[in-house]
């Protein structure tokens, strides 16, 4: 039973009169108005909307060093991430400038083993690859020390990044981020993904300026959009109007059967048909067995499948990725276990922050075991893991709206400039290092903050929805609708609200039930996840609308989410 409060969205009436003024449905006006919708919602994407790229800051000095080391067969290396977001940077750059003529290689670094970002390590092994030109992609912005030592070795450096900076930028030859101070460009919501497509972007007007193009045609750089989709997606960056139209793009590629052989081969491993491609496959599907390279092993894997341009050879990637994905599964039930028996003792309800630490659980899953407890508690949460080095503990952070998490870091380093040895990211999620010894007093500084910063009403789980819509507008037609619409970050899926009669219900699954629900004299099948204890006769319910295919057929069916007698 949901102890959450239920709250209708609000509508903003100018939008909605446009949003019905372009075609749209009352309802379906109502629900883009409430999210920040506009009319070009409701057309076909056109990517000449799209922010032009030469509003990033930053962005004309990188593609000045790209298109040099272009023309001159200079040798580049691209240093990346090892999320999904990084890999799909990663491979979106590799193609880009392999397609524009470049000499380009890549480096991952073992989050295990060197940590995050261009460190002045993972400078030391780039440089054994004596690359004339060193490009990031979804990191660099806090590599100070790192682009200190290139700078040293005489390798330049361009940063493309979407991390919020620190106090002090890196001395590189380029910075590309939307945050970084100065930088006119209007969304601040770009995934790393979407910074090296905007870079590239730039990088073959530049070249096409220069006459580059006149004895080999033009790459098309449209054929990289479902990588900038996943990419986003699985970033969960808010999805504002310039990422919807990327998302959208990419979706629709994907769709059409056009997506890279990595993108189609892990549809195919797990089972799901590209031919329907919509955002939650990206975010709930694609994304974690991409994620779970970096997470359990090495995000070269990822990197390798998505980057192959043979279909077998991507599905035997595939295929590793998805093992790795079972693997982390496990792992992350065994850390919940122990997450649940180190939380017995504590008054999650007088606690404004969850910080937990235990030696045993994998550095690679506490960034989902934080969001797990996150979600189930609605405090922001800290989970560490072991360190890099002897004595240090690494910690993944998330966030609850309202509580900025890196700037509440950034807090507790001012007032304790020697606690927190580093650390980074946004407000939703961040990463630190602490020293296991300096723990205790870190939690009660985190503790500090967010009692200064947040209210007790805060601490309320708030789920919003969009009011309870006629049941004879709830038809098949609309779930389909609804289904082709981008959903994600900051623009969510549509919920209702309705009153029901329970006629049947039966667990399937060990741990689902199916139901066949009445109101307004109409039944709806519909199943509620995650839970095998019956329901009661009537419920108030809060359900979104999907298309359920079995075998060749498509019908509606009600996702109920939440409920309440």
């Amino acid at each position: 039973m949901s102890a959450v409060q239920w709250i209708q969205r609000k509508v903003d009436p100018g939008s909605q009169s446009q949003l019905l003024a372009g075609g749209a449905s009352p309802l379906l006006a109502q629900i883009l108005a409430a999210r920040g919708g506009v009319s070009e919602d409701l057309q076909e994407p056109d990517l000449h909307a799209l922010l032009p790229f030469h509003q990033l800051k930053g962005l004309a000095e990188a593609v000045q060093l790209l298109a040099d080391a272009i023309q001159s067969g200079k040798r580049m290396l691209i240093v990346a991430d090892y999320d999904a977001d990084g890999a799909t940077a990663c491979v979106v750059g590799l193609r880009a400038l392999q397609a524009m003529g470049g000499q380009v290689d890549y480096l991952v670094p073992n989050r295990f083993t060197l940590g995050y970002g261009l460190t002045p390590e993972v400078v030391q092994l780039a440089q054994l690859r004596q690359p004339d030109l060193l490009m990031t992609v979804d990191n660099g912005i806090a590599s100070v020390a790192g682009v200190e030592a290139a700078n040293r070795m005489g390798i330049p450096v361009i940063v493309t990044d979407h991390h919020l900076p620190g106090e002090m930028l890196p001395a590189a030859a380029a910075i590309v981020n939307p945050n970084q101070p100065g930088c006119p460009f209007p969304s601040k919501c770009l995934a790393g993904v979407g910074v090296i497509f905007y870079v590239m972007l730039g990088l073959r007007a530049e070249l096409r300026h220069r006459g580059h193009w006149q004895e080999t045609p033009e790459p098309s750089l449209g054929s990289l959009l479902d990588l900038v989709a996943l990419g986003t997606v699985a970033d969960v960056v808010r999805l504002d109007r310039n990422n919807r139209l990327l998302v959208n793009a990419g979706l629709r590629r994907i769709a059409s059967g056009r997506a890279t052989p990595g993108i189609l081969a892990l549809y195919r491993v797990a089972e799901r048909s590209h031919r329907t491609a919509r955002c939650s496959d990206l975010g709930f599907v694609l994304g974690p067995r991409l994620n779970a390279a970096g997470r359990m092993k090495d995000m070269t894997h990822g990197i390798e499948c998505l980057r192959s341009e043979d279909i077998d050879d991507a599905f035997r990637h595939a295929l590793q990725l998805d093992a790795f994905n079972r693997e982390r599964r496990e792992v992350e039930s065994s850390m919940q276990e122990n997450a649940t028996e180190l939380l017995g003792p504590v008054q999650v309800g007088e606690r404004f922050t969850l910080v937990l630490h235990d030696v045993r659980w994998h550095p690679g899953v506490v960034g989902i075991l934080a969001s797990r407890l996150k979600d189930q508690h609605h405090r922001p949460t800290i989970i560490f893991a072991g360190g890099l080095s002897e004595g240090e503990i690494r910690g993944s952070g998330r966030s609850i709206p309202g509580f900025h998490l890196r700037d509440a870091l950034d807090q507790v380093t001012k007032r304790h400039p020697d606690l927190i040895v580093r650390f980074g990211g946004h407000a939703a999620a961040a990463g630190l290092t602490l020293r296991l010894d300096d723990l205790a007093r870190f939690e009660t500084a985190f503790e500090a903050v967010a009692k200064e910063w947040l209210a007790g009403e805060d601490l309320a789980r708030q789920v919003f929805h969009d009011g309870s819509p006629d049941t004879a507008d709830l038809t098949l037609a609309l779930a389909e609708t609804l289904e082709a619409c981008v959903w994600g970050q900051g623009f969510p899926e549509p919920i209702f609200k309705g009153q029901f009669v329970v006629l049947q219900q039966r667990v399937v699954g060990q741990r689902h039930l199916k139901l066949k629900l009445e109101s307004g004299r109409q039944v709806f099948d519909g199943i509620l996840f995650g839970q095998a204890s019956p329901l009661p006769e009537r419920i108030e319910a809060l359900y979104c609308l999907k298309v359920n295919e079995w075998q060749g057929m498509r019908a509606l069916q009600m996702e109920v989410r939440h409920w309440r007698v």
